[in-house]
């Protein structure tokens, strides 16, 4: 029975190859895009899963707040006391580790130089708490002598390619000799850091580096990745409860108030290590994390269009019903049930799932690298070869041609074969419902456009906005141990008429701005301490001339003022954090600032130093040339190439150990806001294969309405009506279905992108136009379909359909 169903199933998708492929395409593309989403889903929400104790291992994050209780700061790292602290104090920590990154770090062997990123300090327990695939040394002790580091197997083969590393000597950053005592293979795509390499944490130990006093006493440095294992069915939170009175126990300053309690100024908390990619956006993150939002949106997306491709496939087998009428009544009136029918429509649309999940799975395969690329992830197709996905996969096609079956099938069986066989049977049906399911099919399309234009316009807004500086023509590098060289360095770059100022600070434009000390103000012979969060940046006298900033009150750092060295400038916010109702009222006023007395000399106009989805914070800018990390040097634009060969040939004099590499500033700002331009780039791509599909489903209708109405026509076009005429009656019903599809679209796309939008400090206001627009598009769109079908039909020969009349 089942194989004369499948034979039937086969010739009848045979017999109408036009509807068939159209029903097999739909389904293929609804089911490549949910395959594709699948795939970027399932990896994302496998981070860090293969760590041995991953289900027991957590974080240790770090936040602080006012008196008041509200957090000014919430950091992934915490400061290097605590994590031994916490291992003596709870016998429940079964492990425990740290890793403290170290930036950009200038990597040297012979005479190959290159700065490498991912460089961290690591102690001995690292390879206990993660899975290191070691291929060369001793996991347990390659990590124990002070100046011994573990690299990578692809950054071994880049500094010395075939040759042995082990036991080679290397310099970090030209002052720290190492031997490489480890090779490891790269940690995978799917874990929230990727270390290229590993030193030795005991070679902070060193008082030049760091210091033993320093590990052990410093409660500001709050840059130390800190990881625990616990042990199994422990409740994380019964060990956070514990925090508030570890931190009143340990956490002392020699000049600390009376009764001072640390747990009123800060928290530890612990956030599980399977939850940091998707679930933690704190202040400081070790790399970029995803987002549960995005994987939410995306199953959201991959569903509606499965949803449309069903709907289509159900208004197209309606559509060629009429085609089958008489097929249906022979077979009732030979004996088959109506169970046998509805059997039969299953098994085809069950064969075409069939037929379209093979496809779909060949076409993910073609996909993957183009998905890889549109999300910056490193998706293998190895992630859906698993049981748990194959299982599911080989049951979706029984699913599918089920879902999108049934109603078909329900339809098509309930024909009455007396009314079929005497060429009385006209197709009624459940009209309402074929119509709703256009709606549906172009109120989600609609959606999507809308979501697309939002996207599009808040990262033109972000690009195009005014930062309070210059960002054009302004490269930026490492700010090197120059001694008492810089200035010398300085003064031969502006030699260059190409080269227009040259400045060095704490951070650069583009970075989070997590720096913050205690400040007061003077009252007497006492200060008063303020309970406000007011960050830093450290910086010279040429910071905010080379950023073209602008002074509203006051002046710029000048080398005409003896005490500017200890003065401070900060910006409109920070002026009215401070109590100052002008800004030039700020001016001349003493402040302190981390125990240093000052003047304010002058006040900057707000600049957004981070990206837009950050408040501009209250900001103080000092000097303090032991904290510059970065230099920036601003071009005039004219032979950028030429500039940077002088900025290189200059560099090798002055620091000839030292690689050369620099990036610009507005390249910085554009990969902050990457993560937007995938999501852009996925809606796009998504939004048109939905608007496609829900294209196929009206032209289904269509074509089954029009079908109907044949002979209506033929009359119409005897009486005299014109093709314009004909085409506005037959598309006039569905373009109403568009409208009504762009009614219920709107307000569900406004309410969605509205809550999108709050993930941004700045953001625009969603214009109207923009739902005008996208009715438009849906409007032309949905006529371009139903016309090919209307002209069709309006200009078929009016004989021919009348002709049995």
């Amino acid at each position: 029975m089942i194989k004369n169903y499948l034979k039937i199933a086969f010739r009848n998708l045979m017999k109408y190859k036009f509807i068939s492929f159209i029903n097999l395409f739909g389904l293929t593309i609804g089911l490549t895009c949910c395959l594709l989403i699948l795939a970027y889903i399932l990896h994302e929400v496998s981070y860090d899963r293969f760590q041995p104790y991953a289900d027991r291992t957590y974080r240790i994050s770090r936040s602080f707040h006012n008196d008041r209780g509200v957090v000014s700061l919430n950091l992934g790292a915490i400061a290097p006391p605590f994590g031994p602290l916490l291992k003596n104090e709870f016998p429940e920590i079964e492990k425990m580790t740290r890793l403290l990154p170290n930036g950009n770090t200038a990597f040297v062997y012979e005479d190959k130089k290159f700065y490498e990123k991912s460089v961290f300090f690591a102690d001995e327990n690292f390879t206990d708490v993660f899975k290191v695939d070691v291929i060369r040394g001793n996991p347990k002790k390659a990590l124990e002598n002070p100046f011994s580091i573990m690299i990578s197997d692809e950054l071994a083969k880049k500094y010395f390619g075939s040759n042995d590393p082990m036991e080679k000597m290397v310099k970090l950053d030209n002052n720290l000799s190492c031997k490489v005592s480890g090779v490891f293979k790269p940690f995978p795509s799917n874990t929230h850091l990727h270390p290229d390499v590993l030193i030795s944490f005991n070679t902070l130990k060193d008082s030049v580096l760091y210091g033993q006093k320093n590990l052990e006493t410093n409660w500001g440095n709050n840059s130390f990745l800190t990881y625990v294992v616990l042990p199994k069915n422990t409740d994380p939170k019964n060990l956070e409860s514990k925090f508030p009175a570890f931190l009143d126990k340990y956490y002392h300053f020699p000049q600390e108030p009376s009764g001072f309690k640390g747990s009123k100024f800060t928290h530890l908390a612990l956030g599980k290590l399977t939850d940091i990619h998707l679930r933690s956006h704190l202040d400081y993150e070790v790399e970029e994390n995803g987002d549960i939002k995005r994987v939410y949106i995306f199953s959201v997306i991959a569903l509606f269009i499965l949803l449309i491709a069903c709907i289509n496939y159900m208004n197209l087998s309606t559509a060629r019903s009429v085609l089958r009428a008489k097929e249906i009544g022979i077979r009732k009136t030979v004996g088959a049930e109506k169970k046998e029918i509805i059997a039969q429509f299953l098994s085809e649309s069950v064969l075409v799932a069939w037929f379209a999940t093979i496809l779909a799975f060949t076409f993910t395969t073609l996909l993957l690298p183009w998905m890889n690329e549109i999300s910056g992830q490193q998706i293998g197709l190895n992630i859906l070869l698993k049981w748990q996905v194959l299982l599911p996969l080989f049951l979706a096609p029984f699913v599918v041609g089920i879902i999108s079956g049934l109603y078909p099938a329900l339809f098509m069986s309930s024909f009455q074969p007396v009314q079929v066989l005497k060429g009385l049977f006209k197709v009624s049906g459940n009209v309402s419902l074929r119509k709703a399911l256009v709606v549906i099919q172009f109120a989600i399309s609609i959606v999507l456009i809308i979501c697309t234009v939002v996207v599009f316009k808040q990262l033109r807004y972000m690009q195009d906005k005014s930062l309070g500086f210059d960002k054009d023509q302004v490269i930026t590098m490492n700010n090197p141990a120059f001694a008492n060289q810089f200035e010398s360095f300085r003064n031969e770059l502006l030699q260059n008429p190409d080269i227009k100022n040259v400045t060095r600070s704490s951070r650069i434009p583009s970075g989070r701005l997590l720096d913050a000390m205690d400040v007061a103000v003077p009252v007497g012979d006492t200060v008063k301490p303020l309970q406000i969060d007011l960050k830093f940046l450290a910086v010279d006298y040429n910071f905010i001339p080379a950023y073209n900033m602008k002074i509203i009150a006051g002046r710029n750092y000048s080398n005409s003022y003896a005490t500017d060295s200890s003065g401070f400038i900060i910006n409109e916010t920070a002026s009215g954090t401070l109590g100052f109702k002008t800004p030039s009222e700020a001016v001349e006023k003493p402040l302190v600032y981390a125990g240093n007395k000052g003047k304010i000399i002058g006040v900057a106009k707000d600049f957004n130093f981070e990206s837009l989805h950050e408040k501009i914070p209250s900001l103080l800018l000092l000097v303090n040339r032991n904290l510059y990390n970065a230099i920036s040097i601003k071009l005039s634009g004219g032979n950028i190439s030429a500039s940077i060969a002088s900025i290189e040939k200059t560099w090798k004099k002055f620091l000839p150990e030292t690689p050369f590499a620099y990036t610009f500033l507005d390249d910085r700002f554009a990969k902050v806001y990457e993560s937007e331009q995938k999501q852009k780039t996925i809606f796009t791509s998504f939004a048109f294969i939905a608007i496609f599909i829900a294209c196929l489903g009206l032209f289904g209708l269509s074509a089954f309405t029009i079908s109907q109405r044949v002979k209506e026509i033929g009359i119409r076009k005897v009486l005299g009506a014109e093709v314009n005429s004909i085409v506005a009656l037959l598309s006039k019903d569905f373009l109403k279905l568009v409208l009504i599809a762009i009614i219920i679209a709107s307000p569900i796309a406004w309410f969605v992108m509205n809550q999108w939008l709050q993930d941004f400090a700045y953001r625009i206001s969603i214009p109207w136009w923009i739902f005008l627009f996208a009715g438009i598009v849906a409007v032309i769109i949905a006529f371009v379909t139903i016309s090919f079908q209307a002209i069709k039909a309006a200009m078929a020969n009016p004989v021919k359909n009348l002709r049995t009349e």
